[in-house]
């Protein structure tokens, strides 16, 4: 197999760091929703403002390495599932409708799961052997 060159690899690993930051930032969104639940709700303002800050940056950002990267089809849909995520927490957390407003801490809880997944899936494609990327 013909190996992959600088910019690629380079790619593939900024790409890996940008997923770990995005898992860690929802890890992080979760947080500041449990110090709003069960410490302060002035923690919701901090709930709200963080999300701007990566909710859909980092999956653009992402994507352009994807492409830079030429990562395999699968990732793509990865980020595919990230922004309809994304979209989804937005969504429920302001359509104003019971019942469906429940449904942002699923998505959360998807969401997390997502995110934690694309890490190891990347992690063994960067760091793994040449087979991961043809699947």
């Amino acid at each position: 197999m013909k190996k992959n060159s600088l910019r690629v690899r380079t790619a593939r690993g900024i790409y890996l760091l940008l997923a770990v930051l995005f898992a860690l930032c929802v890890t992080v969104q979760v947080f500041i929703a449990g110090m709003a639940v069960f410490d302060d709700p002035v923690h919701w303002m901090n709930h709200m403002m963080f999300v701007h800050m990566f909710g859909f940056n980092l999956p653009i950002i992402m994507l352009i390495f994807a492409f830079v990267g030429s990562m395999p089809r699968w990732v793509y849909w990865q980020l595919f599932g990230i922004l309809v995520s994304v979209f989804l927490m937005y969504f429920t957390a302001n359509i104003g409708i019971d019942g469906i407003n429940a449904l942002h801490t699923v998505f959360a809880i998807l969401l997390s799961m997502l995110s934690v997944w694309i890490v190891v899936k990347n992690f063994k494609l960067v760091f793994g052997n040449e087979k991961e990327e043809m699947l």
